[in-house]
């Protein structure tokens, strides 16, 4: 089957892969849609692992059941992409997110785990969740990311009254700004270096105001304003500028995520007593409480999505999302297309 595959640094290739086949314990799944997720534009940029088979935020439909009885070939599904052992101290707390395992086999993110850039994909049967029948495809290829801010907002146990900045304008740091605003924050900024992203964010209402990053006076003005920080960028700009921009004994959030080591100023951490806190997908519960909100209609995710595309498009689609002068949030693939 026709795959979109890791070939070189920011270069990608149309790739004939083998098609999955039914394996108990796995849930078979005729992909829908799929979304790029920031974090794959990171694999895309240094260019490896070679062959990767990116999509791990996706719907579909169940094409074998592996076994699992309250699944029918043909319902609607998304999933969880990671790979849990289940028996160790951090899974049977529930907290399987930070299991050893979890990343190994996750599909779209391991070398033997092929993702949603390619027409069907495996999952483990025990990670899927069925979709109700008043949710998208597009919507459900939104669970994932959504799941990832509601987790991230979470962490930064935002009080109501809290002025909070998220630093990126990506579609996680709009999904942080959308879940800040729900959890009562007076004010919610966005920063970005892109002007249109920054715009987009106050157009589709998830932000009161966008600040330019690139503007050293505009940043000043900032300075130590925020009781919360959700920094989705990650690099060493944006974290440095989070720890510049909050309040002190105030919480900063790491969401964003680099494949390098980055430097910050330490010293801010210490003078000002902040609280740093990794983020780092979501618990399984959040990912459900996510299905709930977008299926009942308390968020809307659907506005973040730009535009949907083919797999023989991909490549210019991480070219327009890294570029950092498009205001396209989130795009989605159809590998039927």
């Amino acid at each position: 089957m026709k795959s979109v595959a890791i070939k070189d640094k920011k270069q990608f290739e149309i790739k004939e892969i083998e098609e999955p086949v039914k394996e108990e314990g796995k849930v078979l799944i005729d992909v829908q849609k799929t979304g790029i997720c920031g974090s794959d534009i990171h694999y895309w940029d240094l260019g490896m692992p070679v062959g990767l088979v990116m999509g791990h935020e996706y719907s579909g439909k169940v094409l074998d059941n592996g076994g699992r009885v309250d699944l029918q070939k043909g319902d609607r599904v998304t999933a969880l992409p990671i790979s849990p052992c289940g028996k160790c101290e951090a899974c049977l707390r529930g907290d399987i997110h930070y299991c050893k395992e979890t990343w190994a086999h996750a599909s779209g993110l391991s070398l033997d785990n092929p993702g949603g850039l390619a027409p069907m994909l495996k999952v483990r049967s025990d990670m899927v969740f069925k979709l109700p029948d008043n949710m998208s495809d597009e919507e459900g290829a939104l669970v994932e990311p959504t799941a990832v801010g509601y987790h991230a907002v979470n962490l930064a146990h935002l009080q109501v009254g809290d002025e909070v900045l998220v630093v990126g304008g990506g579609i996680i740091g709009l999904m942080c700004a959308l879940f800040a605003k729900k959890s009562g924050a007076s004010k919610v900024v966005v920063s970005e270096t892109n002007e249109k992203r920054g715009q987009k964010a106050v157009q589709l209402g998830v932000a009161d105001e966008w600040i330019n990053a690139k503007d050293e006076e505009v940043m000043k003005n900032y300075d130590s304003k925020f009781d919360k920080v959700l920094e989705c960028c990650g690099n060493a700009p944006a974290v440095n500028s989070a720890m510049n921009l909050v309040k002190p004994g105030g919480i900063v959030v790491l969401v964003g995520v680099s494949m390098l080591p980055i430097n910050f100023m330490s010293m801010q951490a210490v003078m000002k007593e902040i609280t740093l806190v990794g983020a780092i997908a979501y618990k399984k519960d959040e990912f459900a409480k996510c299905i709930n909100m977008i299926a009942n209609k308390e968020i809307d995710v659907l506005k973040f999505v730009s535009k949907t595309i083919t797999l023989e498009e991909v490549q210019e689609a991480y070219e327009e999302l890294s570029s950092g002068e498009s205001n396209a949030i989130k795009i989605l693939v159809d590998p039927k297309k």
